[in-house]
């Protein structure tokens, strides 16, 4: 057996683990495995984050987070976004996240709405992989992005990740 606060081996039937003392009368049987000199607690990694591709973010925290940053978080979240997006459609060779916060700014903003408009057709390839109906999301990305609602397209993008990885 495992203790579940340090991963520490210890026998079946100890109440407190010998290494850092944590109660281990309730605990569940966790499964740990040595990467490289360290202890990683196996179950975590794995409900954590199965595709290891994208996070499960808060949508809310994001969207406050972006307002009193004054935007700064929202640069932060269209790189990740990118990041996640491109890896969940099996597009890691597209466009970086940086080169998309790079390419925005050059472009005043040009380049942000064709971004939209991709990033809507890789949400709908995710979607069909999960077997979640599809629709129009490019379209409805680009009509949101020109209208100035790029924050609500941010908050789609994530909810659909938010589906995919869960």
């Amino acid at each position: 057996m495992f203790c579940s606060k340090c991963g520490a081996q210890v026998e079946d039937g100890v109440k407190f683990c010998p290494n850092c003392g944590a109660d281990l009368s309730q605990s569940t049987e966790q499964t740990y495995e040595r990467v490289e000199g360290e202890t990683v607690n196996m179950n975590e990694t794995q409900s954590t984050n199965m595709t290891g591709a994208a996070n499960d973010r808060n949508i809310v925290l994001a969207i406050i987070l972006t307002i009193i940053t004054c935007g700064i978080y929202g640069i932060y979240w269209m790189y990740v976004l990118n990041e996640d997006i491109n890896k969940l459609s099996d597009h890691p060779e597209a466009t970086s996240g940086g080169l998309v916060i790079l390419f925005t700014i050059i472009t005043c903003g040009i380049y942000g709405l064709y971004w939209y408009y991709k990033m809507g057709e890789r949400v709908e390839e995710i979607r069909a992989k999960k077997g979640l109906p599809n629709g129009s999301s490019a379209v409805l990305f680009l009509i949101l992005g020109i209208l100035g609602l790029g924050i609500v397209n941010y908050c789609i993008m994530q909810s659909n990740i938010n589906q995919a990885v869960a």
